[in-house]
C-alpha cells in the first residue's frame, strides 16, 4: 500500500472512532438525564440522608464532682434536644398534624413554635425545636417515635441526647466548685482547674439510608469524663455556710443601712496534719445553677439603672474566691510568726519579759497598742495573750530586717501555696525586701500591718506552726476516678518543708491556748475542748477611716490538732469594727459542731 493510500485509510479509521465516542457520550448524557428526571429525588434524598446521619455527635457525660464521702456536688443530667426535619415533615401531608399534636401532648411544645420554624426554613433538615427536655418528660415521646406501629403518621422529628450541668445544692461551696459555660467549659473553682479531667470525648453516629430505606448504622461510643473526688466534707461545708449566713443576716443594715452584714466574710477549715481543705466559703455566695443572675442582689429598678460594665464587674467580684484570690493585711494573727522565728534562732529563749507603757516611739512615728492600753511588764506568753503591739515591735527590731524577711519566706508568705484552685493571688510584690525595710516598716510588719497575705498562706503557715513544723501544700482534690469508680489518680498530701522546730511548736501552742483561755480570744472558748488560737484586727487603708478587717485563727484539740479554723470578716457592718470579737465567736461555734462530727473527744470537764 502506498503512502497516500495508507494516509486516507487512517483518516477514515479516526473519523469512525470519533463517531463511536460521540454516540457513546450522547447515550450516557441521555441516561443521566433520564435518571435525574425519573429517580433524582430518590438519590437526592439518599445523599441528604447520608449527610444528615454521617455527622451526628453522641455527647459525652462530664464527670461528677464529689465530696470526700461520695456525695455529688456537681453532676451532669441527661436531657434531650428536639430536632425538627422540616423537609420530611412537609413531604407528606399525613405527617404535619399528628406530629404537631404529639409534640404538644408529650412535650408541651406549642404549634406556633413549629409553624414559625417551618415558615422561616421550610427546607431545613436540622432545626433545634427545644433544648434541655428532661429525661422523664422525653422518655414516653421517645418510645412513641421509635415504635413503627405507633408513629406511622409522625415524621420529621427525633430526639438527640444531651447533658446539662446541675448543682444539687445550688449555692453550696460555690467558690470551690465553680460552674460551666457553653456546655462543658469550666469556669472558676474545680470546674475550671480540672476542666480537662472532667471532660470526655464525643462519640459519633455514622450511617446512611439506601434506596430500599434500609438503614446502615455505625456507632462509636463516647468516652465520658472522669470524676473528681474532693477533700471537702459536705457536712462541714454546710456548717460553715450556715454560720456565715447567720452572721450577715444578723448584722444586715445594722450600721450601714441597706448593706449586708460585711463587705466579705470568709472561712477556711483545714486538717492541719496534711493540708486537706475540709470546707471553704465566703460571703456573699451565688447560685451555681444560675451564676449570672443578679436579681437576688438588686431591685429591678437598680438593675435597670446599671450599665453592662457595672453588672459584669459585680459578677466578677461575686465569683472571686476571697480565700484564694484576695489579699489583705493580716493584723495580729501574724504576731506568732516573729515570735516563732526568734525562738528558733535563739534571739529569744522564752524567759524574757517586755514592758508596755501603751506606746513606743520609732523614728518620727508613735506606735501604740490597741485603744492605748498599757500592759506593763509581760512574759512572752502574756504578750501573745494580750496581743501587744509595743512588745512585738521590740521583738521585730531584735530579729532585724534580714532574718525577718527570711522568716516570711520560710513560712510561705509572698509565695504561691500551690493550692489546686485557679486564681491564687501573687503577693511577692506586697512584702518588703530586707534592703528596703526601714525600722518603722519592720516594726509595723511585726504586728501584721503594711504587707499583704492570703487566707491560704495564713492557713498553711499556721498549720505548720501547730503541727510540729511541717508545711503541707493545701489541696481540695483527693483523687480522680473513672466512670466505674476506679481511682486513676491519687493526690497524696505533700509536705513541702519544715518551718519551725517541734519544741517551738509546743511553746507556741501553749501561748495560743492561753489566748483563748485567758486572753483576747476567749470568745472562741467552748466547753469540753482545749482550743488555741489568735485574734487579729487590721486597720485598712486609708488609715483613720474606721474600716477594719478582723479575724481569728484557731485549732483543736490542743495536744494533737485535727481541725484548723480561720475566720476573716472584712468590714463588719457594726458601729465600731475594731472591737469585734465576731470572728472568734464564729470560729468557736463552727468548732463546737465540727469537732463532735469528726469524732474528736472532749478533753476537759
Amino acid at each position: 500500500m502506498g503512502k497516500g493510500t495508507f494516509a486516507k485509510f487512517m483518516k477514515k479509521k479516526l473519523a469512525l472512532l470519533f463517531v463511536i465516542v460521540m454516540v457513546a457520550f450522547l447515550i450516557l448524557i441521555s441516561r443521566i438525564t433520564a435518571i435525574n428526571a425519573g429517580s433524582g429525588e430518590k438519590y437526592k434524598k439518599k445523599v441528604l440522608d447520608q449527610h444528615q446521619y454521617n455527622n451526628r455527635p453522641i455527647p459525652f457525660k462530664r464527670g461528677d464532682i464529689l465530696d470526700r464521702n461520695g456525695t455529688k456536688l456537681a453532676t451532669s443530667e441527661r436531657v434531650y434536644k428536639v430536632i425538627l426535619d422540616c423537609k420530611v415533615l412537609l413531604s407528606d401531608e399525613k405527617y404535619l398534624e399528628p406530629t404537631k399534636n404529639s409534640l404538644f401532648t408529650y412535650l408541651e411544645i406549642p404549634n406556633e413554635k413549629i409553624d414559625e420554624i417551618i415558615e422561616k426554613t421550610p427546607n431545613s433538615r436540622y432545626s433545634i425545636l427545644q433544648k434541655n427536655v428532661p429525661y422523664d418528660k422525653a422518655v414516653k415521646f421517645k418510645e412513641l417515635i421509635e415504635d413503627p406501629e405507633k408513629n406511622e403518621n409522625i415524621g420529621g422529628v427525633w430526639l438527640e441526647e444531651d447533658y446539662i450541668r446541675n448543682y444539687p445544692y445550688n449555692d453550696m461551696a460555690a467558690d470551690l466548685i465553680g460552674f460551666t459555660v457553653d456546655g462543658n467549659v469550666g469556669s472558676n473553682g474545680i470546674e475550671g482547674k480540672y476542666n480537662d479531667v472532667l471532660n470526655g470525648t464525643d462519640g459519633r453516629d455514622y450511617g446512611y439510608r439506601d434506596e430500599d430505606a434500609t438503614f446502615t448504622r455505625t456507632v462509636i461510643s463516647p468516652i465520658d469524663g472522669q470524676n473528681v473526688v474532693t477533700t471537702i466534707d459536705l457536712q462541714i461545708q454546710s456548717i460553715i455556710e450556715r454560720h456565715i449566713k447567720e452572721f450577715n443576716e444578723a448584722h444586715q443594715g445594722e450600721a450601714r443601712e441597706g448593706e449586708g452584714g460585711s463587705k466579705n466574710t470568709a472561712v477556711v477549715v483545714m486538717n492541719p496534719q496534711n493540708g486537706e481543705i475540709l470546707g471553704m466559703a465566703s460571703y456573699p455566695g451565688y447560685d451555681l445553677n444560675n451564676p449570672r443572675n443578679l436579681e437576688t442582689f438588686f431591685t429591678p429598678e437598680q438593675l435597670e439603672a446599671m450599665t453592662s460594665e457595672e453588672k459584669n464587674e459585680f459578677r466578677n467580684n461575686l465569683w472571686n474566691n476571697f480565700c484564694v484570690s484576695s489579699t489583705y493585711e493580716p493584723g495580729s494573727t501574724f504576731k506568732l510568726f516573729p515570735v516563732a522565728a526568734a525562738l528558733d534562732r535563739g534571739i529569744l529563749n522564752g524567759d524574757e519579759t517586755f514592758y508596755c507603757g501603751g506606746s513606743t516611739q520609732i523614728a518620727d512615728y508613735s506606735i501604740g497598742c490597741a485603744f492605748g492600753k498599757a500592759h506593763g511588764t509581760q512574759t512572752i506568753k502574756q504578750v501573745i495573750e494580750n496581743s501587744c503591739n509595743v512588745s512585738l515591735t521590740n521583738i521585730g527590731l531584735q530579729i532585724g530586717a534580714d532574718q525577718f524577711s527570711a522568716m516570711q519566706k520560710a513560712f510561705g508568705f509572698g509565695e504561691y501555696t500551690g493550692i489546686d484552685l485557679p486564681g491564687e493571688a501573687l503577693t511577692a510584690g506586697l512584702l518588703y525586701k530586707a534592703e528596703n525595710m526601714k525600722a518603722i516598716d519592720l516594726a509595723t510588719n511585726s504586728f501584721g500591718q503594711n504587707f499583704n497575705v492570703t487566707m491560704m498562706q495564713m492557713s498553711s503557715a499556721f498549720s505548720s506552726l501547730i503541727n510540729g513544723g511541717e508545711y503541707y501544700q493545701p489541696q481540695v482534690v483527693k483523687q480522680v476516678t473513672d466512670d466505674k469508680g476506679v481511682v486513676t489518680k491519687e493526690n497524696t498530701p505533700k509536705m513541702l518543708k519544715r518551718t519551725t522546730s517541734q519544741a517551738t511548736s509546743d511553746i507556741l501552742k501553749d501561748y495560743l491556748r492561753g489566748v483563748v483561755a485567758e486572753g483576747t480570744g476567749s470568745a472562741a472558748n467552748i466547753e469540753g475542748y482545749e482550743i488555741g488560737g489568735k485574734t487579729g484586727t487590721a486597720e485598712k487603708l486609708p488609715r483613720g477611716t474606721g474600716n477594719y478587717l478582723v479575724s481569728f485563727i484557731g485549732y483543736a484539740p490542743q495536744d494533737n490538732p485535727q481541725v484548723m479554723v480561720y475566720v476573716v470578716i472584712d468590714e463588719p457592718n457594726v458601729d465600731n469594727q475594731a472591737y469585734g470579737s465576731y470572728p472568734a465567736v464564729m470560729a468557736g461555734s463552727i468548732m463546737n459542731e465540727v469537732l463532735p462530727y469528726l469524732g474528736v473527744s472532749k478533753t476537759e470537764p
